[in-house]
């Protein structure tokens, strides 16, 4: 059955919004290597592969084999996935991760210490992984939002995150049982407007197929407005939804390649 415009529209959009990621605690080099490899795909290349730290080079590798490098770029976690209160291990882990290659570096705020009321730790964590970022990658800055759980905290941590130098805001690790909602997105959506500040958003976690990724697309074009929908704004972590993104690509994979819409 052929796929509805709208939504392969939506699965050409998300595939160059995605960050299609391997955190497994039994990740291998090989298994990154793979991972480089299905990125290029027939219909277009995703924005970035998140790895751990310590295949990073494997990725970079990886990617320069397959004559990517210089279109997915590379994102690596820190303080990952508790999200604990050190600083300074935090701002280590951050710095190590950029020398090592990345490019953007997800990090996860210290959302333990915000529920308990302590609101200057993350706010000073951000800051200096910002720091240790040195301006060659990009800051996004995990909320964990399915723990925050209300509305106050989620867009307190939003507002935190932004006030540190967040360049990007992310909704969740992936590691926990409750990801990426779109009540979540919404609020997250919501401060970004209010701070004017040039921040981006991601989901991450739990958004598997097109259909679900639409209605991301949706609310963000309502609240932020479409061409805010670009690769420097918005991404998707996901393991699984690029399988889905090429079923649904496929039936009109040959004529969109003709057309250079991919």
């Amino acid at each position: 059955m052929t796929a509805s415009s709208d939504l392969i529209q939506a699965a050409k959009q998300a595939l160059a919004l995605m960050d299609v990621t391997s955190l497994n605690d039994d990740d291998t080099d090989a298994r990154i290597e793979s991972l480089c490899q299905m990125v290029k795909t027939p219909v277009g290349t995703p924005a970035a592969v998140c790895v751990y730290p310590q295949f990073i080079v494997t990725a970079a590798r990886a990617l320069t084999a397959h004559n990517l490098k210089d279109q997915v770029k590379i994102a690596s976690v820190t303080n990952f996935p508790a999200g604990g209160d050190d600083i300074m291990g935090a701002a280590r882990e951050t710095r190590e991760a950029v020398a090592s290659g990345a490019d953007e570096v997800d990090v996860v705020f210290p959302y333990r210490a915000l529920m308990a009321g302590d609101e200057e730790t993350g706010r000073e964590l951000v800051e200096m992984c910002k720091a240790a970022c040195g301006g060659q990658a990009l800051l996004k800055v995990i909320l964990e939002t399915g723990e925050l759980k209300t509305p106050a905290l989620i867009k307190r941590a939003s507002e935190l995150a932004i006030e540190g130098g967040a360049d990007f805001i992310k909704t969740s690790t992936g590691k926990v049982a409750t990801n990426a909602t779109l009540e979540a997105t919404e609020i997250m959506l919501s401060a970004i407007k209010e701070s004017g500040q040039d921040v981006g958003f991601k989901a991450a976690g739990g958004v598997r197929t097109v259909e679900e990724a639409a209605e991301y697309l949706k609310l963000a074009a309502d609240i932020m407005g479409p061409h805010w929908i670009n690769p420097q704004h918005f991404r998707f972590g996901a393991s699984s939804l690029l399988g889905d993104v090429l079923m649904t690509l496929n039936p009109d994979a040959d004529a969109a390649m003709q057309e250079g819409g991919y």
